[in-house]
């Protein structure tokens, strides 16, 4: 992976029940429902102000924030309401927390408690806490990995909070664990932030596999890269055949995490990793174009994935495949027309070069069955704009043949934030993909129905 981009503070964790000296600034998170009574009760005894006047101030509408003034031992300190909305699962208070963390993390003073004691109860209070610590890790994320120079940076480089998560002494050994899991998310999503919002020129298909093994060495998970040479031998011809116009050789890369007990399931994830795509010869508009270095989002996700499970030691035996190219124009590069090969041996016909992902993906899909037979095989792409067409950029398009496993997908999708919408496999859509001279081709020339 590349280089972590460096962060304005310095965010340590800590668990603690006291709750008659509070820090100099406390967060309550407060639900918009009944149950929060508890909460304006609690706070109303703290700062002595009338609950009727803190409800009249404060709605708890999601990531609003209202702030009151008190004095507690002498001290003049300052209480945050963090609204979380009707619903209070992980996402809206990991939204919550971020939002809070972005806006204000160059004024945060050394010290920040964050309160679950005050009349809050929620149905499950690890998840509020993972999805506190991680929300405020990736609210102090910046998209600026190369800049040279800023005054903010200059200013708050090399600052350390201390945020004090206040809980039930009965829930430590929990909450402790929460924190933890929150915790180590947040560092390997932002790692895979600034893989995904590097430029091409520093994100070659070898950066990945460079990152690849460096995770796999670190966290103690196999990791195996394939370069050309052993490409070609391997027969991943459709691969090959995408990398053609580029001046940098492909890799392919191959993951393993197994855990220590007994695995629930084996699962092979397959990523999209092409680091630029320009289209190839059926070249894309220039307007947007420069949004095509993270083409390898999928590759990124499988690239993480395998990372947090490794040092989750989640109990799934886990294959990461990552098929990894750029799509340049070139004179060596395929053309409309062309027939290539590919690991399975079936013959494709390309009528269009810039539907390459699903050439690359085809590979490495292969592959995975015929080497693991996995028990699920999930392949993740930034494979077309027509998704976000019909979705706009609220929701990643799904497709199964599992029912079971879509559902899965889709409540996971829901619970973290992360939306799925199923869209159809019908065999309808199978003559669209009909040649006259190959066993299949990569694009119907149909505009409509894109992305299936």
């Amino acid at each position: 992976m590349v280089k972590a981009n460096c962060r304005l503070t310095i965010m340590k964790f800590s668990l603690s029940h006291l709750t008659d000296n509070s820090p100099a600034l406390l967060i309550v998170p407060i639900v918009k429902n009944e149950s929060a009574s508890a909460s304006y009760t609690a706070i109303s005894s703290l700062t002595q102000i009338p609950v009727e006047q803190i409800r009249a101030d404060f709605n708890a509408d999601l990531k609003e924030v209202h702030t009151i003034y008190y004095s507690q031992n002498n001290l003049h300190k300052k209480l945050v309401l963090l609204g979380l909305g009707k619903k209070t699962g992980y996402k809206e208070v990991n939204e919550a927390f971020r939002s809070f963390i972005h806006k204000r993390k160059a004024n945060l003073p050394e010290e920040v408690g964050i309160s679950f004691l005050h009349g809050n109860a929620p149905e499950n209070p690890m998840l509020w806490i993972e999805a506190a610590v991680n929300g405020c890790l990736l609210g102090q994320y910046q998209i600026g990995l190369y800049k040279t120079q800023s005054a903010e940076k200059t200013d708050q480089a090399g600052k350390e909070i201390k945020l004090i998560l206040l809980v039930g002494e009965e829930h430590s050994a929990a909450a402790q664990s929460a924190l933890s899991k929150g915790e180590a998310t947040a560092l390997t999503q932002m790692q895979i932030f600034d893989l995904v919002n590097a430029p091409s020129n520093k994100k070659t298909p070898q950066t990945l596999a460079d990152g690849a093994v460096r995770s796999g060495q670190e966290y103690g998970y196999k990791v195996e890269v394939l370069n050309k040479k052993e490409i070609e031998t391997l027969g991943l011809h459709a691969l090959l055949a995408v990398n053609r116009g580029s001046e940098n050789p492909a890799t392919f890369i191959v993951m393993e995490y197994k855990p220590t007990t007994d695995a629930r399931k084996k699962v092979a994830l397959v990523g999209k990793g092409v680091t630029f795509d320009t289209g190839g010869l059926s070249i894309k508009p220039s307007t947007n174009m420069h949004y095509m270095k993270s083409d390898m989002g999928g590759a990124a996700a499988v690239l993480g994935t395998l990372e947090l499970a490794a040092k989750l030691k989640l109990p799934i035996h886990l294959y990461g495949i990552i098929p990894a190219t750029d799509n340049s124009v070139d004179a060596h590069s395929i053309k409309p027309g062309d027939v290539i090969g590919s690991f399975d041996g079936k013959t494709i016909e390309v009528i269009d070069t810039d539907a390459e992902g699903r050439l690359i993906l085809a590979d490495g899909l292969a592959y995975a069955v015929k080497k693991f037979k996995p028990d699920v095989l999930i392949d993740l792409a930034t494979l077309t704009g027509s998704c976000i067409r019909t979705l706009g950029t609220y929701a990643g398009g799904l497709f199964s043949n599992d029912e079971k496993l879509l559902n899965n997908l889709l409540d996971a999708g829901q619970r973290t934030g992360e939306r799925l919408w199923a869209l159809p496999l019908w065999d309808d859509y199978k003559k669209e993909l009909t040649s006259d001279v190959a066993d299949v081709k990569n694009f119907s020339g149909n505009p409509s129905a894109g992305a299936i």
